[in-house]
Parts: C-alpha cells; sequence; structure tokens
C-alpha cells in the first residue's frame, strides 16, 4: 500500500468535530430523557388492565421496533411538513429518536416492573398512598435502579445512532466528517479519526454509567 497519510486537515478542522460530538451528545441526552417518559407510559400501558390502553401501547411499541430509525427519521422530517407538521432539523431529530427510544425503553421497563414484589404496591397501600403515589415514589424509583444497566446500554445505543442526523444535515460529527472528507479527499484520516472519537466517547460515556450503577447499586 502506498498511501500517504496527513492528518493536518484534522487538526484543523478539530473545533468543528468537537462541535459536532457535542451536540451529538446533546441530542442523545435530550432523547432518552424524554424517551423514558415516553417508555414509562408505554410500559405501564402494556401493563394496564384497559384493553385499549394495553393495545395502543403494544402496537405503538411492536411499530416502532420494526421500522429502521433512518427511515423514521425521512419520514418526520420530509413527509410529517405534507401533514402540516414542519419542524426544524434538530428538533425532528430528538423527535424521531425520542419515539425510537421510548418503544426500546417500554420493553426494558415493562421487564423491570414484571420483575418488581407485589408486596411494594401492597406496602404503599398500607401507608396510606394512592396508586398514583405509590407509582411515583416506590414502584418507579425501585424499577429505575434495577434497569439501569439496561438504560445505560440504551444510552450508548441511542448516542451512536446521532450520527443518522447527517441524514438531514444536523450538524453533528458525522456531518462534519463527511464535510472535511468531502472537502479535502483525506478519506482514511478521515473517518479514522471520526471512528476513534465515537469509541472513546462511548468508552467514557461507560465508565460515567458505571460509576452511578455502582452508587446506586443496593448493598447486599
Amino acid at each position: 500500500m502506498n498511501y500517504d497519510f496527513n492528518f493536518s486537515v484534522i487538526w484543523r478542522n478539530w473545533e468543528l468535530l468537537a462541535q459536532g460530538l457535542g451536540l451529538g451528545l446533546f441530542l442523545a441526552l435530550v432523547s432518552i430523557a424524554i424517551g423514558c417518559g415516553i417508555g414509562l407510559l408505554a410500559a405501564f400501558g402494556m401493563l394496564s388492565r384497559h384493553r385499549v390502553s394495553r393495545w395502543i401501547a403494544v402496537a405503538y411499541v411492536s411499530a416502532i421496533r420494526n421500522t429502521p430509525i433512518l427511515v423514521l427519521i425521512l419520514f418526520c422530517y420530509f413527509a410529517l411538513p405534507q401533514l402540516g407538521i414542519a419542524l426544524d432539523k434538530i428538533p425532528s431529530f430528538i423527535f424521531t429518536l425520542s419515539i425510537y427510544a421510548g418503544a426500546y425503553l417500554a420493553e426494558v421497563f415493562r421487564s423491570g416492573l414484571v420483575a418488581l414484589p407485589k408486596g411494594l404496591r401492597e406496602a404503599g397501600l398500607a401507608i396510606g398512598l394512592t396508586e398514583l403515589k405509590i407509582k411515583i415514589h416506590i414502584i418507579i424509583p425501585v424499577m429505575l435502579r434495577n434497569v439501569l444497566p439496561s438504560l445505560s446500554n440504551n444510552f450508548i445505543s441511542l448516542f451512536k445512532d446521532t450520527s443518522l442526523a447527517a441524514a438531514i444535515a444536523v450538524p453533528e460529527l458525522t456531518f462534519y466528517a463527511r464535510k472535511i472528507n468531502v472537502e479535502s479527499f483525506r478519506v482514511i484520516e478521515t473517518w479514522m479519526v471520526a471512528s476513534l472519537i465515537y469509541v472513546v466517547a462511548c468508552y467514557v460515556i461507560a465508565w460515567f454509567l458505571r460509576q452511578l450503577e455502582q452508587r446506586l447499586a443496593v448493598p447486599r
């Protein structure tokens, strides 16, 4: 192989890559926060005694989980405006990623709720709490602690999925890497550095999340 590596173009555009990384982290954080709310509602819906609520929740989770995320991104950005729902690039992507995250988190939360001992609800009723307060103050906090490892994996996955935002020109890391590549023709250097940034970022995120898991772990 007779290829001369030249990383000077990467160093000249390092600020762009850093900005793109920051935006990607922001997109993932906001999307998983919104997705947790959607996922909780869907999880309770799937376990509801009401047939309509259960059917709506199951239909949502099944439809979203069986649709490629890139298709969802393109649909929300290009198709929804035809129905009068026009969103800018970043809000459109956050909306899509949140809906996508919610479907996967619904299954995580559902399994966490099913695994909880029934005595928790009975204990709440015994001290005079309403059903809503039992969910907010007892069920959800205990369940979230139990499913934190799965939540961590989903967050890392969502962060990597932010690279698809480049498909609608959201200026995150992949968008800027592609821009640098097109302008400089340094294909190997550009995508090598972009890949390395993603790998390092995911390892750092995983490390922080492991520390959080250890702090919140129930002593045995």
